[in-house]
């Protein structure tokens, strides 16, 4: 870094800014502002890579809380290291700042690709996804040092304002990156592409200052190689761009076998829908398998069914946008009104208009008795009205899942109960009885600490290899059971509506299924009432 000027004698002011000769090809001010500029796209990219890996780790691996603690922590640890390293390339800040910027655009942009790769091919994402955080972390920091030394060639300013320059202009554009990220190029382009398209811009605007603005500073040979990594780096950027769609297509049918029917990035999760023309479907939302039609009418007939032994004239059921739970509602007699309340619209349409899945759900959509909301549900209930539903169903992604925290809150529980009716019923999907007991009780004991009284259940008979999507940790067993509470302002009794004929339900396996839960049982300590890690 080039010191600031020494203090003028005393009683003469000091310049504000000195003129240095940085043989520019525009002028001083042009040329700071181009500076600026390129700050604020790198710091852009830079964010854009960081979320990137926040995300995919997340789908990859689970746990968004600690994949982004991951992420974070190993960046910011690494742009320390990086910043210091960078120290010793001051002296050539301008072919410095070109390679650092060349590499990040090609680790950054490849980042994704490779970590899917990984995961899908080698069984393994979290070694990549330090890996990757550290290299990216080191050449963001190393950006720094080399900016500042470039924005003093331009015009020496006194060492605070120059930092406060940089700074102002870098988290602009980390502003910018954060939210282009979930808004723009998720939605446009998708994780890989996305990241693709944000290294080709990170290096054409690394690049391009160097090798026009300060081209002076450079010998002739290191333009030549800097011109050369960056044409480079761009044609394996583009060429992963090509190849990324045949890309995506391996690595689903590696992951979901060769049955994939349909594959779509929604504005909340990836959809898949495997399996064969004439056998059994399965759907995964983001890598976990939501729904295998070889069992899954044991999992909604005992959500459901438990709580329709009742009056059941207006329900409501919060998430179900595959239509499974709905079309249990719907089999009973009696129910006048089902509202569903589903964040992904997407997904609600696949189930009216795929073949496969609208034959499952029996075009449960199509009966004038449903009306499809697609809001929060947290947020949707907050506004529904006090004792408005005979019978409410919660189902709702795993309570496992980092992202259905709120879900399985004493609040969520809470709301859910003021929107019943007195007598009305409240069923709620609590994950594995069997596998992961402390996390079922947990939920039984928020829904107690709502003020409900609880009848917890399991029901058995989940196949083996249908339990689960994606490998995400060999260390978590496969559940082999589905977990219930049912619950009510008044303890409710655990029986079957005599009017409606079962598949594989009857009142033994009730019985059997809340005598096989109480086995189970754990200590739950109030800290955990909301939702705690599991």
């Amino acid at each position: 870094m080039i010191e600031p000027p020494l203090p003028a004698p005393p009683g003469v002011p000091p310049p504000r800014e000195a003129a240095v000769d940085a043989r520019l090809p525009v002028s001083a001010r042009t040329g700071r502002f181009l500076v600026l500029l390129g700050v604020f796209i790198c710091a852009a990219c830079g964010l854009v890579y960081e979320l990137e890996l926040v995300a995919l780790g997340s789908y990859l691996i689970g746990d968004s809380v600690t994949q982004a603690s991951v992420v974070l922590s190993v960046m910011v640890f690494a742009m320390g290291i990086g910043s210091l390293a960078a120290k010793r390339l001051r002296c050539r800040a301008a072919a410095g700042f070109g390679m650092v910027e060349a590499l990040l655009a090609l680790v950054g942009g490849c980042s994704a690709m490779a970590l899917y790769a990984g995961f899908v091919w080698g069984g393994e994402a979290r070694a990549l996804l330090v890996t990757f955080s550290l290299a990216i972390g080191i050449l963001i920091g190393a950006e720094v040092p080399l900016l500042m030394t470039l924005i003093q060639r331009i015009r020496r300013q006194d060492a605070g304002g120059a930092v406060a320059d940089l700074f102002a202009a870098d988290y602009v554009g980390a502003l910018v990156g954060g939210l282009a990220f979930p808004f723009l190029l998720l939605p446009l382009f998708g994780q890989l592409t996305g990241a693709l398209l944000t290294g080709a811009v990170n290096a054409v605007a690394g690049g391009a200052l160097v090798l026009w603005l300060f081209r002076r500073d450079l010998t002739r040979r290191s333009r030549r190689l800097l011109l050369f990594v960056n044409v480079t780096v761009l044609a394996l950027l583009a060429a992963a761009a090509v190849l990324v769609d045949d890309f995506e297509r391996a690595a689903r049918r590696a992951v979901y076998g060769a049955d994939v029917r349909v594959a779509v990035q929604t504005d909340v999760q990836e959809v898949v829908l495997t399996g064969p023309p004439a056998g059994p479907l399965n759907l995964f939302l983001d890598g976990r398998l939501r729904v295998s039609g070889r069992d899954e009418h044991r999992y909604h007939e005992a959500l459901v069914q438990p709580a329709m032994a009742g009056r059941h004239g207006r329900v409501l059921v919060l998430g179900g946008g595959d239509g499974l739970a709905l079309r249990e509602v719907l089999r009973h007699p009696g129910v006048r009104r089902v509202d569903v309340v589903e964040l992904d619209a997407a997904v609600v349409e696949l189930a009216r208009r795929d073949p496969a899945l609208a034959a499952l759900n029996r075009k449960a959509f199509d009966d004038p008795r449903v009306r499809v909301v697609h809001a929060d549900a947290f947020q949707w209930l907050r506004g529904a009205a006090r004792g408005a539903y005979d019978v409410v169903i919660s189902d709702l992604p795993d309570p496992g899942i980092t992202a259905s925290t709120k879900l399985y809150s004493q609040e969520f529980f809470g709301l859910a109960g003021q929107a019943l009716a007195p007598g009305g019923r409240f069923a709620v999907h609590a994950g594995s009885a069997s596998t992961r007991p402390r996390a079922f009780w947990t939920v039984d004991a928020s829904v107690r600490a709502a003020g409900l009284a609880t009848v917890p259940y399991s029901a058995g008979g989940r196949l083996a290899g249908f339990a689960a999507g994606p490998d995400r940790g060999a260390a978590a067993p496969a559940p082999r059971d589905w977990g219930f509470v049912l619950a009510g302002r008044s303890r409710p009794g655990l029986g079957l509506d005599p009017s409606y004929r079962y598949r594989s339900l009857s009142e033994g396996v009730l019985r059997a299924g809340a005598r096989a839960v109480e086995r189970t049982r754990v200590a739950v300590g109030p800290s955990t009432l909301v939702h705690p890690r599991f």
